[in-house]
Order: structure tokens, then sequence, then C-alpha cells
């Protein structure tokens, strides 16, 4: 694609991104640009303009290399990261949370009229449904306090959760639930990921850069100024898992570690991380949150 410069129009580029409207939110720029080119908002909006070319050109092109971070303020940089964690914990995440709950709710008062559903404690979420809030909150839990109280920024996001809730409601997920509040639950889930995914490019080719060029107070008052303030079951053989597999997977759910099962099934400790890593090929989970939903879901195991 061809990258964008100051005379580019940005509608024009909106009109064909989607994505890029909460990114250009993060620079306090929102919807009705009208036929400005970037260098008339940066100019309105009092943006550095190698900055918010940089950022876009980054999402758009996995292969870009910024040529101009020499000319890039590192406050800039630092307010563009926290208004993105901000845009992350007041925006991205409860959007996803939004369609889920609305899910779960419309799939709920469904059920609740299928004598044949097995009901939670409380009598109105069934197992399957109580899993996916369990595993979403765990995912937010741990989203939310990853982004307030990161100290380093070398990492990728924590997202495994995330995956696994989007995988288990394509593959796993019995066809009873409401299939357009699914679908919206997983498009908002992708959408979510693309943008960790160009954001962590940014990181690596913005941010990391930039933090090479500091000294040791430097790059802690950089990371410091990022921190935002705001605060009918299936057999497990119909989803191609062994005996074996299915025995180790039962174990990984109850809590016990690698070392643990395979001195209870005389196994070594390879061929039971080999048994884990087939397991997750298979079902496409990496969690054990997510995998104790498998087991549910697949009567492995009973609450």
């Amino acid at each position: 694609m061809k990258l964008l410069d100051l005379h580019t129009v940005i509608a024009d580029v909106l009109s064909e991104h989607n994505e890029l409207i909460p990114v250009l939110n993060r620079f306090g720029i929102r919807l009705g640009v009208g036929d400005k080119t970037l260098e008339e908002l940066c100019e309105e909006n009092n943006l550095d303009p190698g900055l918010i070319i940089t950022v876009l050109n980054v999402y758009l092109n996995e292969d870009y290399v910024p040529d101009m971070l020499e000319y890039i303020e590192t406050e800039s940089i630092a307010d563009y990261f926290q208004h993105t964690v901000e845009n992350y914990i007041l925006e991205l995440i409860p959007n996803i949370e939004k369609h889920l709950n609305a899910f779960i709710a419309l799939s709920s008062s469904i059920n609740e009229s299928d004598n044949n559903h097995v009901y939670n404690n409380n009598g109105s979420d069934n197992q399957e449904l109580g899993m996916l809030r369990l595993l979403f909150m765990k995912f937010k839990e741990r989203m939310t306090n990853y982004l307030k109280k990161i100290a380093s920024y070398d990492e990728d996001f924590p997202d495994e959760l995330l995956h696994d809730l989007k995988n288990i409601l394509i593959k796993h997920l019995s066809t009873d639930y409401n299939q357009n509040l699914c679908y919206a639950v997983i498009f908002s889930i992708h959408s979510f990921e693309k943008d960790i995914e160009a954001h962590n490019r940014l990181r690596e080719k913005v941010l990391q850069p930039k933090l090479n060029q500091l000294d040791t107070s430097g790059i802690r008052q950089l990371q410091h100024s990022i921190v935002s303030e705001h605060s009918s079951r299936i057999e497990a053989e119909d989803h191609h898992l062994t005996k074996r597999e299915t025995e180790i997977l039962r174990l990984i759910v109850q809590g016990y570690l690698n070392k643990e099962i395979a001195e209870m099934l005389n196994i070594s400790l390879n061929t039971v991380l080999t048994h884990r890593k087939n397991i997750i090929n298979k079902t496409g989970i990496k969690t054990v949150s997510g995998l104790t939903f498998y087991c549910l879901r697949n009567g492995l195991i009973s609450m």
C-alpha cells in the first residue's frame, strides 16, 4: 500500500481502513474530518506530524520502517502510548464485554426455557456461558493489570485468554446459541487482536528505538509517563484427542503440574510436554481456563 504523507486526505483512508478510527481517536481526532489532509488535521489539533504519519504507516504496512524517528519528540510518543492504554481499558475491552454480556444474557434467557440444559449455581447461566464469562473476566483482569502496572515495555500484551475465548466460540460452542450476537463478540475480539498486533509493531519499531537512545533515568521517565492513571456433549475422540491426551487434559484442568502428571502416569516429563502441545494444537486453546471450558463442554469433567 502507498505510504501516507502530509497531503493524504484522511477521509479517503478511513473509508477503506476503519481500523484506523480508534488510532486517530488516540490523537484526539474524531470523525467528521471532511476533506482535510493530515497536515491540516495536525495543525488544527497541535499534533506532531512525524509521529502521526509514522503511527498510521506502521498500522497499515507490516514491513514499513520509520525513517523520521530522530524528528519525533519522546514526549509525543509517551502521550500516544498513554492514550492507547486508556483507549484499551476504557473503550476497546469494554466493547468486547458489552457484546459478550449481550450474547450471554440472551442465550441464558433462551436456555432457561430448555429443561435439557444444565445450569450453574445461580440457576440462570448454564455452565458453558458461565465459563465464557469467567474466561473473559480473567482476560480483563490480566490485561488491565498489565496495562496499569507496566514496569517495562519489552513484551507483547498477554492476549492468550482472548485467543482462547474466540477459538471456543468458533470451534467448541453449541450451535443453539444466538449466532448473530456470537458473531458480534468474535468481530470485536478480532478487531482488538489486530490493533494489538499493530501496536506491538509500533512498540518494536518506534518506542524501543527511542528507548535505546535514552539513559536509564530517561527510560524510567518515559515508561512511567506511559502508565495510565485510569484505571449436547461430544466425546473427546470426536476432536481427535487420544486416550492419553484426554487423561492428561483432565489432570491439567484439575491443577496438576507437568512434573506431577509425569509421576502419576509413570511417563517422562518430555512426554507430558509433547501431549500438552498436541492438546493445544488440536483444541486451539492455550490456557487452563480455556481447557476447563473445553472439558466441561465435552463432558470430560463436571462442576
